[in-house]
């Protein structure tokens, strides 16, 4: 199984997930609702497994959240959190099915999930909050990781399609390929902003963009 397809997982192919885990009640509940690309149910579950590890409780925001699996996901994982707040300014209308699906399955996710589609910067962030986002493109990781810092919000972020015109490469592209170098300058801005900062990557088979940034506000 192409663990990268774009094709939708569908309700014939719950077969496949035939485990009595965390991971294949979920996925199975997926393929139930028809409406979700593989590659995006194991980049949310790769990401969040990974979070999770290192960030515990908080509301969840999760920002250019497409269907906000993600968002789901986190909550499922780590029940402390009180509430998870998905916004897009297009929220897909796909994303009404999926919920439903999950929500059938994990009922308490009906009362503690909010979709919203509003432009990111509408939405005010707390300091107790988590912000995660996964393949926000180009300098809209760059947008994330400034609301977060301004908040002093803990984050996560799986970075993808960098824009070399408007991401900040810092010079290192003698040294390394254009889209490490740019990950790199994040990560460090981070820490220059006060932040503990930590490293991670969800396997290179789900997809190439695969580097994760996580940071939370240093002591």
């Amino acid at each position: 199984m192409k663990l990268s397809s774009k094709n939708r997982l569908m309700p014939m192919h719950q077969d496949l997930f035939p485990e009595d885990t965390l991971f294949c009640r979920i996925a199975r509940t997926v393929c139930r609702a028809g409406v979700l690309p593989r590659k995006e149910l194991y980049e949310a579950w790769e990401m969040a497994r990974r979070i999770r590890r290192r960030f515990r409780g908080g509301r969840v925001v999760d920002l250019a959240c497409g269907h906000g699996l993600l968002a789901q996901i986190l909550l499922i994982l780590d029940q402390t959190s009180p509430s998870g707040l998905a916004v897009d300014t297009r929220i897909p209308k796909s994303a009404e099915a999926l919920f439903a699906a999950m929500a059938e399955t994990w009922p308490f996710l009906k009362d503690r999930v909010c979709f919203e589609t509003r432009d990111m910067e509408e939405i005010t962030l707390l300091p107790e909050d988590l912000v995660v986002s996964a393949h926000a493109c180009g300098c809209l990781t760059d947008r994330i990781l400034t609301r977060a810092v301004a908040a002093r919000t803990r984050v996560a972020v799986l970075p993808c399609c960098h824009d070399l015109e408007t991401c900040d490469t810092g010079g290192l592209t003698p040294w390394m390929p254009p889209d490490l170098a740019v990950d790199a300058v994040r990560a460090l801005k981070l820490r220059a902003a006060g932040y503990d900062i930590y490293t991670a990557a969800i396997p290179s088979v789900i997809t190439p963009k695969n580097r994760l940034l996580m940071g939370e506000p240093g002591a």
